[in-house]
């Protein structure tokens, strides 16, 4: 009785090390990759339209698709993708941030929706911190109003 227990642990020993070894693959499947991850344009003046490519890549076995792209502002648009990626393919992907009449940081995000099940929601931030436009060197009334504006000075009418 022993000596069978000895065996039959033996065996489920064996059974078991070797069910460690064999590991399950994962089932085949699109993965969407962007490059580069988000965009800082940096400086920018007001009314402004500022653009940067991204590439969109699959890095999975499977056909990616693109099923939408939205974006959180009017004034970021995202266009110029193809809807569909095979393995190891990319697109470009366009996006457009209009600066209008804004004065500082502004941070807008595009949502690249897919059928990616790792990542069905890929976001894609973009930035930039609008100033406004320097005087220029013949507008000495200007010059003189921004600095007593600075200066924390009344400002004097026309």
């Amino acid at each position: 009785m022993r000596r069978g227990a000895l065996v039959l642990g033996a065996v489920l020993l064996v059974a078991t090390a070797r069910g460690g070894e064999e590991k399950e693959k994962p089932e085949p499947a699109p993965r969407i990759k962007v490059a580069p991850a988000s965009w800082d344009f940096g400086r920018a003046f007001p009314n402004q339209r500022l653009r940067k490519q991204f590439t969109l890549r699959n890095v999975g076995d499977r056909e990616l698709v693109i099923e939408k792209v939205s974006t959180t502002c009017g004034c970021t648009v995202a266009e110029g993708y193809d809807r569909t990626i095979t393995p190891g393919g990319s697109t470009p992907l366009v996006v457009s941030l209009e600066t209008r009449q804004s004065l500082g940081r502004i941070e807008k995000r595009v949502a690249v929706r897919s059928n990616d099940p790792e990542t069905p929601m890929l976001e894609i931030a973009v930035a930039a911190t609008v100033v406004p436009p320097t005087p220029k060197i013949g507008d000495r009334g200007a010059a003189r109003d921004s600095r007593r504006a600075e200066a924390g000075a009344p400002e004097r009418g026309p």
